[in-house]
C-alpha cells in the first residue's frame, strides 16, 4: 500500500486546490489468494487440535532374563554337597579318635582261633596221659616227679593258647587299624569331593545364570527396537497432516503470483489561506503595472 501527497502553492488571483491523497494497494490473484487463506485455515484448525503422542514404553524382561532373575534368588545351591562333604570329614574325625573295642574287633578275628585252642588242648591232654602211663609203669604214679611234669605240660599248654589268642588278636588289631586308617582316609577324601562338587554346582549356576542374562538381553533388546519402532510409526501418522499441510505451502511459495492494483484518489479542496495569499499577490502585480513610467511600454516592439 502506498500514499501519494501533493499540494501547490500561492499563485495569481486564483483560488488554490489543497494537497490530495491517492493510495494505491498491491493484491495477488484472487484465486492464489482465496487458496492461501483456505491452507491458513486449515492449518488453524489442526493446529486447534491436539496431538496424542504415544507414550514411552520399556520392554519387559524376556522368559530367558526372568529365569535367570529367579535362578539367582536360588540360594543354597551346592549346599547339599556341602553338608554331605562336612559330615564325612566329621565322620572321618570321630573314626580316628575311637579306641577298638571287642565288637570293634571282632569282624577282624579269626573264625578259626576256637579250632586252634581246642587242638592246643587235644595235644596236651594226650601229653598228660602219656605221662601219666609212663609214670604207671616207672611206679611213679600220683609221685611229685610227676606232679611236676603235670604242671609243666599244663603251663605249656596254656602258653600256646596265650601265643595263639595274641597271634589272633594281634592280627585282628592290625585289620581294625587298617580299616580305620582306610575310613578315615575315605572320610577326608569324600569330603573334599564333596565340597569340590558344591563349588562345582555354584559355577554352574553362575555361568547359567550368566548364559541366560546374554540371551535374554538381545531378546529386550529386539522388543525394545520394536515398541521404538512402533512409537515412530505412530507419531508419523500424528504428524502426517502438518507434514501434508507444509507440502501444500511448499507448492503455494512455487507458484507464479499474479497482482492486481487499485487506485483510489481524494480530490484537492480550496484553501482560504491560499486563496488569499494568491489575491494579495495578484493586487501587488496590478498596482506596480500602473505605476510603471510611460518609458517603459513598448509599443510595436519600441518603447515609448
Amino acid at each position: 500500500m502506498s500514499f501519494i501527497f501533493g499540494g501547490g502553492g500561492g499563485g495569481g488571483g486564483g483560488a488554490q486546490p489543497t494537497s490530495g491523497t491517492q493510495v494505491s494497494i498491491a493484491r495477488e490473484a484472487p484465486e492464489v489468494e482465496a487458496r492461501k487463506l483456505s491452507l491458513y485455515d486449515q492449518a488453524l484448525k489442526l493446529a486447534q487440535s491436539p496431538v496424542q503422542l504415544p507414550a514411552y514404553q520399556v520392554a519387559a524382561p524376556p522368559p530367558l532374563q526372568q529365569g535367570a532373575f529367579n535362578l539367582a534368588g536360588q540360594t543354597g545351591v551346592g549346599a547339599g554337597a556341602l553338608t554331605s562333604g562336612i559330615g564325612a570329614i566329621g565322620g572321618a574325625q570321630t573314626l580316628a579318635g575311637q579306641d577298638p573295642t571287642t565288637a570293634g574287633l571282632a569282624p577282624y578275628m579269626n573264625p578259626y582261633q576256637s579250632y586252634v585252642t581246642d587242638e592246643i588242648n587235644r595235644q596236651a591232654d594226650m601229653r598228660q596221659n602219656k605221662l601219666g602211663a609212663e609214670a604207671v609203669q616207672s611206679g611213679a604214679f600220683g609221685g611229685a616227679r610227676q606232679g611236676v611234669a603235670s604242671a609243666e605240660l599244663d603251663r605249656a599248654r596254656l602258653n600256646q593258647i596265650g601265643l595263639s589268642q595274641a597271634g589272633g588278636f594281634s592280627q585282628a588289631m592290625g585289620g581294625y587299624q587298617r580299616q580305620q586308617q582306610l575310613g578315615v582316609q575315605s572320610g577326608l577324601q569324600a569330603g573334599q569331593a564333596y565340597g569340590g562338587l558344591g563349588q562345582a554346582q555354584q559355577g554352574m549356576q553362575q555361568r547359567d545364570i550368566q548364559s541366560m542374562m546374554q540371551a535374554g538381553g538381545v531378546q529386550q533388546q529386539l522388543g525394545q527396537q520394536a515398541l521404538e519402532a512402533q512409537r515412530m510409526t505412530t507419531m508419523t501418522r500424528a504428524y502426517e497432516p502438518y507434514q501434508r499441510l507444509e507440502f501444500m505451502k511448499g507448492l503455494m511459495t512455487n507458484l507464479p503470483t499474479g497482482q492486481s492494483a487499485m487506485t483510489a484518489t481524494t480530490a484537492p479542496g480550496t484553501n482560504p489561506f491560499a486563496q488569499a495569499v494568491g489575491t494579495g499577490i495578484g493586487a501587488y502585480a496590478a498596482y506596480n503595472m500602473a505605476n510603471r513610467p510611460q518609458s517603459n511600454i513598448q509599443v510595436g516592439g519600441t518603447y515609448q
